[in-house]
């Protein structure tokens, strides 16, 4: 739906895309993209995705880094950077970017938690409101645990070291099938380890001053465990090696563990991609599992038979942000945010920027059947004036004119005419709804 490029986000012709999120307002409903850049932190609201607005950027607190991860809670963004000294933890309040008046801003952070200085990334428990950093320069590169139930003011409240360094994490209050952990804090953490051990290690964090180690997953052919996500039950945990592409060979592997019993957990399966790209991050939503596949761009996948041994994931999209190919190679998409209520989904790509995609036949509100849809026409579509509905049979008795966000901007009734007129030449370029009779929707593209 929409594109902005890197030098838009970051200010710079040499700077490119790391991570990304994204934040709901709760007292506006309007979306924003969070998009993570080597220089900066770009803020960019998408509540029409058609027509993005940059609102402005938070510089790095320290210098240029490669990894730079954030995350959000309680409207609060939290940030983090690797490999790049003092930097710490940014926090910033999401809530300036309802007061933009004159975009873009060289925002400022509202708060420096000191009690680290780089860190690789960053996830957040909002049950818990615990922040936990990995990959830092305390705990041996282990999880750090911070309290920001006061986003204003964290506080360091320990971490875990015994299992060394950990890359990427999810933190979870636990609802599983393992009720001997039920309501407890469970840690998965991706110890990616670079010709080390490379495993997944399950840890109960509820007790920040005494953590404890349940179990430990080791799987054949590991180069490096980079990210991971549960599936919504919290029975399977989904898992990207970042390095076994690039190393082994293969096309793009996901492996599967059952987590039914946490203290013992299992392989499950192994899915093969179409291509040799390399995986990066990934995340579940509903029945569906969305990685950044870099240059094979986002890839989607129905996991509703998430147990099978032989055919857990099947693809069913995909938006290739790296048209060019899709080579074994650590460029293209870096990572996704597929949470927005709208649908709307966020690619953050190294070179080419922000994207802003959603799923295909979605923008229509209940298409009917080809012969009654074959009854009405609009031309031109694409249209840069006023179009015309054209009637081939029945009567045109109503019109309504719904914008990307559902709302609608036009309607008129008691036509009753085999030709009408759409009054939109004042509207903004994008993508519109045309609702005919009450019952057909047609997509009208205005340019």
């Amino acid at each position: 739906m929409s594109v902005l490029d890197t030098n838009t986000l970051s200010g710079s012709s040499s700077a490119e895309g790391s991570d990304v999120w994204g934040w709901t307002d709760p007292t506006t409903g309007k979306e924003y993209a969070i998009s993570a850049m080597t220089n900066s932190t770009a803020f960019v609201d998408v509540s029409d995705p058609i027509n993005p607005i940059f609102l402005g950027r938070l510089n790095t607190n320290s210098s240029t880094s490669f990894w730079r991860d954030v995350k959000v809670y309680n409207n609060f963004a939290f940030i983090v950077a690797d490999r790049v000294g003092s930097h710490g933890m940014q926090v910033f309040d999401l809530k300036k970017l309802r007061n933009v008046t004159s975009p873009p801003v060289n925002f400022t952070a509202d708060q420096i938690f000191t009690g680290v200085t780089s860190c690789h990334n960053i996830v957040i428990n909002e049950t818990s409101n615990f922040a936990y950093l990995v990959g830092c320069n305390t705990f041996s590169g282990g999880p750090v645990f911070v309290d920001i139930s006061d986003p204003m003011n964290p506080q360091g409240v320990g971490g875990y070291s015994a299992s060394g360094y950990t890359h990427d994490a999810q933190v979870i209050t636990y609802n599983g099938p393992d009720t001997a952990h039920t309501g407890k804090e469970i840690l998965l953490a991706s110890n990616g380890n670079d010709g080390g051990s490379n495993n997944i290690v399950i840890v109960d964090v509820t007790d920040k001053s005494d953590p404890k180690f349940i179990s430990e997953i080791s799987y054949a052919n590991a180069h490096y465990a980079h990210q991971g996500w549960f599936t919504e039950d919290q029975r399977y945990f989904i898992l990207g090696d970042e390095l076994d592409e690039q190393r082994s060979g293969t096309n793009t592997r996901t492996l599967i563990f059952d987590l039914f019993d946490l203290d013992n957990p299992v392989f499950s399966a192994t899915h093969l991609g179409a291509t040799s790209a390399i995986d990066h991050n990934g995340y579940v939503k509903g029945n569906e599992y969305l990685m950044a596949n870099y240059r094979a761009g986002m890839r989607v996948f129905d996991i509703t038979n998430i147990s099978s041994t032989t055919n857990p994931m099947t693809e069913t999209g995909y938006f290739d942000t790296y048209p060019s190919n899709n080579g074994t190679a650590t460029n293209g998409a870096w990572s996704i945010y597929p949470y927005f209520p709208s649908g709307n989904i966020l690619i953050n790509d190294i070179e080419r920027g922000l994207f802003v995609v959603r799923k295909s036949g979605t923008l229509s509100t209940g298409e009917t059947n080809v012969f009654q849809q074959s009854k009405f026409k609009i031309f031109p579509n694409p249209a840069n004036t006023n179009p015309k509905i054209l009637s081939t049979n029945s009567p045109i008795q109503s019109v309504s004119v719904f914008n990307i966000l559902g709302k609608e901007i036009f309607k008129q009734h008691n036509i009753n005419q085999k030709e009408f007129v759409i009054p939109l030449s004042n509207n903004a370029k994008g993508i519109y709804i045309v609702k005919i009779n009450n019952t057909i929707s047609k997509k009208l593209i205005i340019k």
